[in-house]
């Protein structure tokens, strides 16, 4: 079993940055790749981006493509998302997501989720 808990959502003008962490704890012996996800209001949650858990590979939605950074420590079990020139339309509650399969973008493949944490970017 692993928890994952997100934070560092908030606030900010659009055009800002923030960065989000996704802490993992547990099961955290396991390589898990992890993945962001992002849900709007009275919209489907949908893909952001994902990293394997070596880093070597990532994966973007278009929508964030140049804007947004996924990294990871795990010496400290923890998945970055950089967002950088944030829009109005990145408002959202943004999760992140484990698995120990395989990176993908497709959310039924992600077994842990974290809680979500709010992001709201003002125009």
């Amino acid at each position: 079993q692993v928890l994952l808990v997100e934070s560092g959502g908030g606030l900010v003008q659009a055009g800002g940055s923030l960065r989000l962490t996704c802490a993992a704890s547990g099961r955290t012996n396991v390589r898990y790749n992890t993945g962001w996800f992002r849900q709007a209001p009275g919209k489907e949650r949908e893909f952001v981006a994902y990293i394997s858990w070596n880093g070597y590979s990532t994966y973007y939605a278009d929508s964030v493509k140049g804007r947004f950074t996924i990294s990871r420590d795990n010496a400290k079990n923890t998945v970055y998302l950089q967002m950088n020139s944030l829009k109005p339309e990145d408002t959202a509650v943004y999760y992140c997501a484990a698995n120990s399969a395989i990176a993908t973008p497709r959310e039924g493949s992600y077994d842990y989720w974290g809680q979500g944490t709010q992001v709201t970017v003002s125009s």
